[in-house]
């Protein structure tokens, strides 16, 4: 086997049930969860990209919420966990390797310059001469 990117790949992992800053432990624990409740059957629809994109769009309205009125970080930061916890779900659902994927487009921001757009400093390809 090489990296795992499935369900069936991550539950041949053990997962480890304490925090340890470990991508394994991470996305173990998520395939562990979608193995749990079979999102990916048919009938049950927790594979399908569509309905993964609007519940991401739900949890990030219920994070900018958060944010916005002011709420405590501990509710602010379960909402993020939420979203992560989509996002590793995502690759799952997709059989993307993630963790690789990460590594790849961070080394390409990396050499990016940044700019200074009206509300920020972007990190982006965008000159804004097109």
């Amino acid at each position: 086997m090489g990296r795992p990117v499935s369900v069936d790949d991550w539950m041949k992992i053990e997962p480890n049930l304490v925090p340890d800053g470990s991508w394994v432990t991470m996305m173990s624990r998520v395939a562990s969860f979608h193995h749990k409740h079979s999102f990916s059957s048919k009938e049950n629809n927790g594979h399908d990209m569509g309905y993964r994109v609007a519940l991401t769009v739900e949890e990030l309205g219920e994070f900018s919420a958060a944010i916005t009125k002011g709420k405590p970080i501990e509710e602010t930061s379960e909402e993020l966990a939420d979203l992560l916890i989509l996002i590793l779900g995502h690759s799952l659902a997709m059989e993307i390797d993630l963790e690789s994927s990460f590594h790849k487009k961070m080394d390409v921001i990396m050499a990016r310059k940044s700019r200074r757009g009206n509300l920020g400093i972007r990190v982006t390809e965008y000159s804004g001469d097109n």
